[in-house]
């Protein structure tokens, strides 16, 4: 039986929470995350691992320590691993991320408003 083909669309659809990931795929051992965000989020850092933000709708800006990125729909940057970033988001994106398994939204961050864990299955 073939893989089961999952509808990115479908899936953003399904829920309204903002910066809560949602993980929606596997692939050896990184997550694929679907995500909404709107205002600011919190400085931190993934001290091992990699995080690529994909932007499907909108656009957001990631603050690092020594610059900004703007992305819009279409595009993408990987944040290599212990770089410290702050994403923003004017108004509301979609966002697709692609991290390795059981990764913290926040990072190595404090616990704060914004930590819901490593995200949760749609």
């Amino acid at each position: 039986m073939p893989p089961a083909v999952i509808s990115i669309t479908e899936k953003m659809d399904s829920f309204t929470e903002l910066w809560s990931p949602k993980i929606i795929a596997e692939l050896n051992d990184c997550h694929f995350k679907l995500v909404k965000l709107q205002g600011d989020f919190v400085w931190h850092d993934h001290s091992d691992t990699d995080e690529a933000f994909i932007v499907l709708s909108g656009s957001v800006r990631i603050d690092f320590r020594d610059g900004t990125v703007k992305l819009n729909r279409g595009e993408m940057i990987v944040v290599p691993k212990g770089v410290e970033h702050k994403p923003f988001a004017d108004e509301e994106c979609h966002v697709l991320l692609v991290e390795s398994a059981g990764t913290v939204n926040t990072g190595n961050a404090s616990k704060n408003e914004r930590t819901t864990g490593s995200g949760e299955w749609i």
